[in-house]
């Protein structure tokens, strides 16, 4: 029976990625910090129904002793590295720590691992983010890097590391450059969820408007569940190599927003002259979408649209729910939480 440890288990990438790979007979372990072991009602939501059928391990991605000695307790044959801080409009808040995190975090799994187990597999996220504002549409696994944010440049650095480990000790080590992908366990904080979790509460009285940053901001977004299965797909190949996970389709946030309350057969208008204070339209009596400068990124990125094609030929990978179904996945979702607290 394969192991394998999984850094930020208890996100939405590592939760799919847990089901996955149990449904694959794997023996998972994941790495997560003690205070989360302390309260998993609020802190491992995402994996409390698969807690009697996993192995978890308290550590820090701030430590090397921490990765160190799980990976040596744990001997797994795979590690995917899935945990960071992965806000980027956080990341200008809080860029140390941002930095700090992302890439001693990886840098600690490689050297532990080229340490103690030369053979294993070890997978990197990498992001979109890394690509930045570049002029190749769309972008693949060729297209130069130029980061806007705190959060791609730390990615950027542990794509780096992670070639430099396969190409100067054998290691075999994977990037996964995975762009936007969503699901109804994303974190409340996320655009995408934001704006479903928000739609559904607008629906049942519970706010009475919904106030977003960039609207025009242009996205490839995809499925989670169907990434989590490249990430897979990547560490059983024979060499280790590097590949664009994406839908190759791009829609604006606008769009997004549009689509969300499309859901709930809503009327919007964008914000401006004869609002009410609950954000209705005076003379209309549409729902308004607002858009606050607090919500803008010091320097954001205009669009990302990614190419798997790669991806579809080595990894015979390509992704199942595109944009309008990930909407209403998720639409029917966030209805189904919020009618029950309404």
């Amino acid at each position: 029976m394969k192991k394998a440890l999984i850094t930020g288990i208890t996100g939405q990438d590592g939760s799919y990625l847990t089901e996955l790979l149990l449904s694959k007979g794997y023996e998972v372990y994941g790495i997560i910090r003690r205070v989360a072991l302390e309260d998993p009602e609020n802190r491992m939501t995402r994996i409390l129904h698969l807690s009697d059928k996993i192995n978890l391990q308290s550590g820090s991605l701030e430590s090397f002793p921490s990765i160190y000695k799980a990976i040596l307790k744990i001997k797994p044959d795979e590690i995917y590295h899935l945990a960071a801080q992965s806000f980027v409009s956080y990341s200008f808040d809080d860029e140390f720590s941002t930095l700090h995190t992302n890439i001693n975090g990886i840098h600690y799994v490689l050297s532990a691992s080229k340490e103690l187990i030369p053979d294993i597999k070890v997978y990197f996220a990498g992001s979109s983010e890394m690509f930045g504002n570049v002029g190749q549409m769309p972008q693949n696994e060729h297209t130069p890097f130029n980061p806007r944010s705190p959060y791609g440049i730390s990615k950027v650095t542990g794509f780096f590391l992670t070639k430099n480990y396969r190409e100067s000790y054998g290691l075999f080590a994977c990037n996964g450059i995975l762009f936007n992908h969503e699901s109804p366990r994303r974190g409340f904080e996320f655009v995408t969820r934001k704006i479903t979790s928000g739609v559904a509460k607008i629906k049942y009285g519970l706010i009475d408007k919904l106030v977003l940053g960039n609207l025009d901001a242009k996205r490839d977004w995809g499925y989670a569940k169907d990434y989590v299965e490249a990430m897979w797909s990547m560490m059983q190949q024979e060499k280790p190599d590097d590949y664009v996970i994406a839908t190759g389709e791009v829609h604006s946030i606008r769009e997004f927003a549009q689509e969300a309350f499309k859901y709930i057969d809503v009327e919007i208008e964008w914000a401006g002259i004869g609002i009410d204070e609950k954000g209705i339209n005076v003379k209309t009596g549409k729902i308004v979408v607002e858009v606050n400068s607090d919500f803008i990124r010091p320097a954001d990125i205009n669009i990302l649209v990614g190419s798997y094609d790669k991806a579809k030929k080595i990894l015979k990978w390509q992704p199942k729910v595109k944009f309008h179904a990930l909407v209403e996945m998720m639409m029917r979702h966030d209805i189904k939480k919020f009618e029950a607290i309404a």
